[in-house]
């Protein structure tokens, strides 16, 4: 019987990885589907793994080639392929076990000629976060659209997060081209070519970031490799040629500000004799960009090209260096009555002097949320406040405003020495505090915090952004009366804001008996229903409540729960539930965390189930295999203290991935266990061995050697950074992307 879907999966020497990709597709909710497994000439023990999944699946197949290159081998796959729709996975990659069946049903009911969803990427050391690039595109739930009035799908650059109708392929006769990059021409063409497309904001796909950097997209500095970056802008180039303005600008932006960047960058890696090379290819590209794009770039963008175009190799050299990790030493200087950037070493007659002087592009306010908590009933924030290029002398002014349905209301600032843009310490730190008189100002809508600086004659401002990791991402709330709760948190245009919840829905504390988790809480409705909810796959399941007046006690059964066992997150196997409550009217609040500063966790059968908080200070309900998990850390004298729940014999080490490698180094951890759980300790000296700077990832290692990033609890998220200095080094203990890091600067 003919399958509805056809995935296509072409596969080259990933032995590490193909097993988990066929894993996830195996999965999936929608199972009318053929896999079409194209083997790639690949050297190593891929094709055993492969073959192993087609005698267990009947839905898989092999279909084996000479070694041609990621395109030609899905080209090779669609040609087996006989479904109704199409789709393509990389075989390192993941798909959610919902994504399939999201995108076909989408299709069903729009008729459109494909859909994609958002992406995540992912790997062992930094966990799973947000995609870049397909944030842009898929921000949100978009049916029967089209490029033309969503111009941001022209950044839409890849084939794989999508479903295809078979039909509309061979139409239009896509083909995929035999080089690197090839996803654009075919996607660009797909978008400008189809009626109406759907666009999906849930994550159907995630993208594998290899540590040792070895994907195609990780080597980006190679010379083939941009080779063949170029060829594929070439396509795309030809493809908007004709098109409606709006998507010929954006798409001559888009390789302005990403694709020549990445040319003018690799001047600072490229060895010697390929320089020249380098330059007939970047000439290549930026001889075919609108002039209208290169004039709207940056001072010091423009610089890249003055340099190019004067042929200075030398000058591109130093620029790229500057780019890659030096450009904050370019500081502002006033010369004959205006604001010149001195770029140390760089200026050159052959550059225009002009492209030299400041613009207000270039002297902006950049401001940061470093630390967020609670002191005396005060919510204290930290942060940083600079003018970009400007040294901060202590005749700066600093002025900040809590902004409350449009009033200020002026905040006393202490400033102090912080690390400043350039690495230098300056008077760039700032703490304000809000006391609960101010608070109770605030309202529902999102009170923000309004910044102006000045230095010298120039005069900055703009609202306070730029959330650090740790308690700036998941800033902890607080009552501040008997029904006013504060809560923290990201506002509009990634602002930092500070909002008033009054009587919320709410859970106030959690029991463990042997077989559930009993949950007690408040409503704001009479006579309320509770929801257990699942973000991803969508879904809900009311969960019976004891009702006292507003008063409710709820029972939440373990065994259900760790059996259902069909996560969300096919990296790290979990599922995440939220809470809402309804009303009799329909009236409906999600549930807030009031129970505590500590996670609710049981451990089953090599599962666990979490009863934690969200970062805007939702009850959340994560259900995974066992991660080892952090829940407190703390420094005692010159030892590195974190601890977590005991769920097994594991060891710990803190883990530097060495540059451009799969290779790491592991300083040990010593490993006690209470009645708390367990506890890794760590001689902070021994993180500061090696070379600095250095960032280091808490491995916990079971005893089959497997190991694991040790993920961070949002609880003790809410409490870093930890930070300490000693000698002219300065650690700090943060969460990145759910795990535990330790950076030493």
């Amino acid at each position: 019987m003919r399958p509805r879907l056809s995935v296509v999966v072409p596969f080259y020497n990933v032995g590490a990885y193909i097993g988990d990709c066929l894993e996830s597709i195996a999965r999936q909710t929608w199972t009318d589907f053929e896999a079409i497994l194209v083997d790639d000439g690949s050297p190593d023990d891929s094709a055993v793994i492969a073959k192993e999944y087609c005698i267990r699946d009947s839905r898989f197949r092999i279909v084996a080639q000479d070694n041609a290159g990621l395109g030609p081998a899905r080209n090779t796959g669609v040609d087996h392929a006989v479904g109704e729709y199409v789709a393509f996975v990389d075989s390192d990659d993941l798909v959610t076990r919902h994504g399939f069946g999201m995108l076909v049903r989408t299709l069903d009911r729009t008729g459109s000629d494909f859909a994609g969803g958002n992406a995540r990427r992912f790997n062992n050391s930094y966990g799973v976060r947000p995609s870049w690039l397909h944030r842009q595109c898929f921000t949100q739930d978009r049916l029967a659209t089209h490029v033309s009035e969503t111009p941001d799908l022209v950044l839409d650059r890849m084939v794989w997060n999508k479903v295809y109708r078979r039909s509309f392929w061979d139409e239009f006769g896509f083909r995929f081209p035999a080089i690197r990059y090839e996803d654009y021409p075919v996607t660009l063409k797909a978008h400008l070519a189809a009626v109406t497309v759907d666009t999906l904001a849930a994550p159907v796909y995630y993208w594998r970031e290899r540590e040792s950097g070895d994907s195609i997209t990780q080597q980006k500095f190679q010379l083939g490799n941009l080779r063949d970056r170029v060829v594929s802008a070439g396509m795309v180039l030809d493809l908007v040629e004709d098109a409606l303005p709006p998507v010929r600008e954006r798409v001559h932006s888009h390789f302005t500000q990403i694709d020549l960047q990445a040319l003018l960058t690799a001047f600072g890696t490229v060895p010697a004799e390929e320089e020249q090379q380098l330059v007939e290819v970047t000439h290549e590209l930026i001889d075919r960009l609108d002039a209208s794009a290169l004039d709207g770039a940056s001072r010091f963008d423009r610089l890249q090209y003055a340099a190019l175009r004067a042929g200075d190799v030398e000058l591109l050299r130093r620029l790229a260096v500057f780019r890659d990790g030096q450009r904050q030493d370019v500081r502002a200087v006033r010369r004959s009555g205006r604001w010149q950037l001195d770029y140390p070493g760089v200026r050159e007659a052959a550059v225009p002097q002009e492209l030299y002087v400041a613009s207000e592009q270039d002297l902006t306010l950049a401001t940061s949320v470093r630390e967020v908590t609670w002191v005396d009933g005060k919510l204290s924030v930290k942060g940083t406040a600079e003018i970009r290029h400007l040294e901060t002398k202590r005749a700066s002014s600093l002025r900040i405003a809590l902004v409350i349905a449009g009033r200020p209301y002026p905040l006393k600032v202490r400033r102090y020495a912080e690390t400043d843009l350039h690495g230098d310490e300056a008077l760039v730190g700032f703490e304000v505090l809000l006391d609960r008189e101010l608070l109770a100002k605030c309202t529902a809508g999102p009170a923000h915090f309004d910044v102006t600086m000045r230095s010298g004659r120039v005069r900055r401002r703009d609202t306070l952004r730029g959330q650090r990791a740790g308690s700036p991402g998941w800033p902890p709330g607080a009552w501040i009366d008997d029904t006013s709760w504060i809560q923290p948190g990201p506002g509009k245009d990634d602002c930092f804001a500070v909002r008033r919840l009054t009587d919320p829905c709410r859970l106030t504390s959690v029991e463990q008996t042997p077989d559930a988790l009993v949950l007690h809480g408040r409503s704001r409705f009479d006579h309320p229903v509770l929801f257990v909810t699942r973000p991803v796959a969508g879904g809900e399941e009311e969960v019976p409540l004891e009702i006292d007046g507003r008063d409710f006690t709820a029972r939440l059964p373990i065994r259900p729960i760790i059996e259902e066992t069909n996560p969300d997150d096919p990296f790290s196997q979990r599922t995440t539930r939220a809470f809402r409550m309804r009303g009799r009217e329909g009236q409906e609040q999600v549930l807030l965390w009031t129970a505590g500063d500590r996670l609710v966790s049981h451990a089953e059968g090599g599962r666990v189930v979490m009863l934690t908080r969200s970062t805007g200070g939702y009850v959340n309900l994560h259900e995974s295999p066992i991660r080892m998990t952090a829940t407190a850390a703390v420094v005692a004298g010159n030892m590195l203290v974190v601890r977590g729940p005991d769920w097994g014999d594991i060891g710990f080490s803190w883990r530097r991935y060495l540059a451009g490698s799969d290779d790491y180094v592991d300083v040990a951890c010593r490993r006690t266990v209470s009645d708390d759980g367990w506890a890794a300790v760590v001689d902070v000296d021994a993180l500061r061995r090696d070379e600095v700077p250095a960032d280091w990832i808490l491995f916990a290692t079971a005893l089959d050697g497997s190991s694991h990033a040790v993920q961070c609890e949002p609880f003790l998220s809410s409490r870093l950074p930890l930070t300490m200095s000693r000698d002219s080094h300065t650690l700090a203990v943060r969460p990145l992307a759910g795990t535990l890091h330790a950076e030493v600067r």
